[in-house]
């Protein structure tokens, strides 16, 4: 019988390098295509924003392709970046991108925080006392409104900047036939859109089913829509994920935050 796969949810290109780090570790990997990601058009207020973005004190980037817009609208209007400002990245995967887009040094959260999350980010001692300081926010349409409100109350002038929009795609057939009984190795999950869009087709079967997610808040998530093995991953790096899926099947290595699944 054919070796049973690794169910990945990580949307675009950057589910390649996701696939070839579980790959490298012998695995099967099969790829769950349910988001799509396209860039907005540049509105009149966007294209101010770029071409002002030498008046922000500090530039917040909350995914790689939040990134990749950011990189592509600043190589255009800035062949020389404007120097002076703060860049911030909620992960190790968005730093990077912007470090060899733009050779940027980044902001990114702490490895003492254990995880690449808002909330971890957020932590930072120069994102504490933020009086005045003109932010802008590079994020995707809609979303959570977390590090915008919480920057806010911390006295900064937050511009939040929509430059791409997710569509929520249903599983192919033959995807959908796997969740429903559960015929996978483990499940793969980075963000909480997607993990609450494919609990639609997990039954009892998929519910108990290894699920490596990205973050505590994930898990907590998960533990609230039935799944009963969440395993928390140290970040949403393909390194670290695969990781992650290396130790589900080792149960007792698992490690699965149950304060936060109580809390949630």
């Amino acid at each position: 019988m054919a070796e049973l796969p690794v169910l990945i949810s990580r949307p675009g290109e950057r589910a390649g390098p996701l696939a070839a780090a579980i790959e490298a570790r012998g695995l099967t990997v099969s790829r769950l295509d349910v988001m799509h990601l396209e860039a907005l058009p540049e509105a009149p207020a966007t294209r101010t924003a770029w071409l002002d973005i030498d008046h922000f004190h500090k530039v917040v980037v909350v995914s790689p392709f939040a990134a990749e817009c950011l990189a592509e609208a600043l190589e255009r209007y800035w062949p020389q970046l404007p120097v002076g400002i703060d860049y911030y990245a909620v992960g190790a995967s968005t730093a990077a991108l912007l470090h060899r887009r733009l050779g940027v040094r980044v902001h990114v959260p702490s490895p003492s925080a254990g995880e690449d999350t808002s909330e971890a980010l957020l932590r930072l001692a120069s994102l504490q006392s933020l009086d005045e300081r003109r932010v802008l926010l590079v994020a995707g349409e809609g979303g959570r409104r977390l590090i915008a409100d919480t920057l806010a109350a911390r006295g900064a002038r937050v511009t939040r900047l929509a430059v791409y929009r997710r569509r929520l795609l249903d599983p192919e057939p033959a995807m959908q036939a796997r969740l429903a009984a559960g015929d996978y190795r483990a499940l793969v999950v980075s963000s909480g859109e997607i993990l609450e869009h494919l609990a639609r087709w997990c039954t009892d079967a998929a519910l108990n089913q290894p699920l490596i997610v990205s973050s505590a808040r994930l898990a907590t998530l998960a533990g609230r829509l039935g799944f009963r093995f969440p395993v928390v991953a140290s970040g949403a790096t393909p390194a670290a994920l695969a990781v992650a899926v290396a130790r589900s099947s080792a149960p007792e290595e698992a490690d699965v935050d149950h304060d936060d699944l109580e809390k949630g």
